[in-house]
């Protein structure tokens, strides 16, 4: 008897089996045929690099996510990506290294040492866009248009577009010159919306500082949180420029989604991002499906400042609460060697049908094959008829 240790996976890993994999492959080619369409080109980056390309321009929060080994041949760290963005932020800077516009896509199994959620997997499938070389606001539109047609090909109903920026915090803190550990300690009460913390570490501030970051997470909700902002908070021109984007945007994006929703306290990928920041919501779905933003910062990283924005998808996430693709009956064939017959399969394959050769001894019922009809020959000729 085997030991059931021998097949039994980590936790948060799974397999993938037929109908769901059906499911995945279908939404992957159709999304990266859209993506083409608009110009983006596919790019595979490695599944492992040294640690500190990974992890460059990134900050510190992928590098909790990272599974981290050493290289046989190098005796240096490597990593195993936690996120794909950094690998095609380093492509565009080095090795395509185009002056102008450039539009990328990729997708591909990312590994995260913690699930990010109670029942989500450690290897998501990433799927996603990024557009470097542009820093206006179209360029953000462009890529937020392109991730709602990729959840349409989805199939994901009422989409709710949350939008934030983050140079709204961290104007506020600039101006106000706040030391970093001070502002580590805000940001962490900012990401988990802690009101109490957060009075506390306002104290020390100006007051004009504390009543802004203390307003921060209340300004959420619909288009009219971007009037109240303007009230709320200091009009310094990063933030007078910040509310402008968010305006624009809920009037181009307004009639593409169910909803615009703003939060301003909202502060994700902050070391990382550095203008609007965007996640797509829907019904049935706990957590975001689709995460995006602004992060002109990245390029630097490598020795090359490009303005960068994008987005991301995991596909398993996204494929596994749509419904199963209806399997086409295929048709049976017999054993054999005959040339004619040989012919008739390749040329029913070419029409799209799946054609499935019986192989001699089988013992399973003809049912197992999933099949509606079979290959006959009648008066020298190989014909298709429905199974009795």
């Amino acid at each position: 008897m085997h030991d059931m240790h021998n097949w039994l996976l980590p936790e948060n890993i799974e397999d993938i089996l037929p109908a769901e994999a059906q499911r995945v492959e279908r939404l992957r080619r159709a999304i990266l045929d859209a993506f083409a369409a608009h110009g983006y080109q596919l790019v595979m980056p490695p599944l492992l690099e040294y640690v500190e390309s990974l992890l460059t321009g990134s900050g510190h929060d992928l590098d909790l996510k990272t599974f981290k080994l050493v290289d046989q041949l190098s005796g240096r760290m490597l990593g195993l990506r936690a996120d794909i963005t950094p690998q095609v932020a380093r492509i565009d800077a080095h090795l395509l290294n185009r002056a102008g516009v450039t539009r990328l896509c990729y997708c591909g199994s990312v590994l995260h040492t913690l699930p990010s959620g109670l029942r989500r997997t450690r290897e998501p499938l990433q799927i996603g866009a990024e557009l470097y070389g542009h820093a206006g606001i179209e360029s953000d539109l462009e890529v937020q248009r392109l991730m709602l047609e990729a959840l349409g090909l989805a199939g994901v109903p009422g989409v709710r577009l949350d939008l934030g920026h983050v140079m709204v915090f961290r104007s506020l803190i600039r101006h106000a010159d706040v030391a970093a550990e001070l502002e580590a300690e805000l940001f962490r009460a900012l990401q988990t919306k802690d009101q109490t913390a957060l009075r506390d570490l306002v104290r020390p501030l100006d007051a004009r500082t504390q009543g802004a970051l203390l307003a921060l997470p209340q300004l959420y909700g619909d288009v009219a949180v971007l009037g109240e902002a303007a009230r709320a908070l200091p009009d310094y021109p990063e933030i007078r420029h910040a509310l402008g984007q968010l305006s624009t945007i809920a009037d181009a994006m307004g009639r593409a989604v169910v909803q615009c929703s703003f939060d301003l306290g909202e502060v994700r990928g902050y070391h990382y991002h550095s203008g609007v920041v965007f996640a797509a919501y829907a019904p049935g779905w706990s957590n975001a499906i689709a995460l995006g933003g602004r992060y002109d910062e990245i390029g630097k990283a490598f020795g090359r400042a490009r303005p960068a924005t994008g987005f991301s998808i995991d596909l398993r996430e996204v494929a596994a609460l749509l419904p199963a693709p209806a399997l086409r009956p295929g048709i049976l064939a017999p054993y054999g060697d005959d040339a004619a017959q040989r012919e008739k399969i390749s040329a029913l394959r070419a029409q799209g049908e799946t054609v499935i050769v019986e192989l001699p001894g089988h013992a399973g019922s003809r049912a197992d094959y999933g099949c509606d009809r079979e290959l006959v020959q009648k008066n020298g000729k190989w014909e298709v008829v429905n199974l009795a």
